[in-house]
């Protein structure tokens, strides 16, 4: 049975124990969450998730039926890939000691820059497409970065 990955966002209402839900669905019927991302829709009283999940297509469509059942959601969009845009972002530090351009020139070629500089570290960030953050994270290992912080996809139709 073939797999493929999807990105699924839910619109909630913005009250406690609504992540515990749609965790809970997941987690009771054994589906996996490769990357969740929840925060408040700026006008207010709801949340945007976004789901990153991995599973055949029946799979996939009886999470999104799941989905629509739970309550207090509002909205379930299962994005195509090709009408999507799906951005992630990572932090890394880097000791003081590595080149600051050569990070800086390949921060800007991953759509980033540098986020700080302090006595001991320089503190990178990128904000792209999942692929592409995590070939940023292969390129930067020869600079010997001491910490990595990767966030989960945000996803908006285009």
């Amino acid at each position: 049975m073939q797999t493929e990955r999807r990105v699924i966002s839910v619109v909630v209402l913005n009250e406690h124990g609504v992540l515990s839900r749609i965790s809970g669905l997941f987690a009771g019927r054994g589906y996996n969450i490769e990357s969740l991302t929840v925060a408040p829709i700026p006008s207010g009283e709801y949340s945007h998730i976004s789901i990153v999940t991995i599973g055949s297509a029946k799979v996939l469509e009886q999470i999104v039926k799941q989905l629509h059942k739970l309550i207090p959601v509002l909205k379930v969009i299962d994005h195509e890939r090709e009408k999507t845009i799906e951005k992630e972002l990572a932090l890394a530090k880097f000791p003081i000691s590595e080149s600051l351009s050569d990070i800086d020139a390949l921060c800007r070629a991953y759509n980033g820059k540098i986020a700080n500089v302090g006595e001991d570290f320089i503190v990178a960030m990128v904000a792209d497409e999942p692929d592409r953050v995590g070939n940023f994270l292969k390129a930067i290992k020869k600079y010997n970065p001491k910490e990595i912080v990767r966030s989960g996809v945000v996803a908006m139709e285009r």
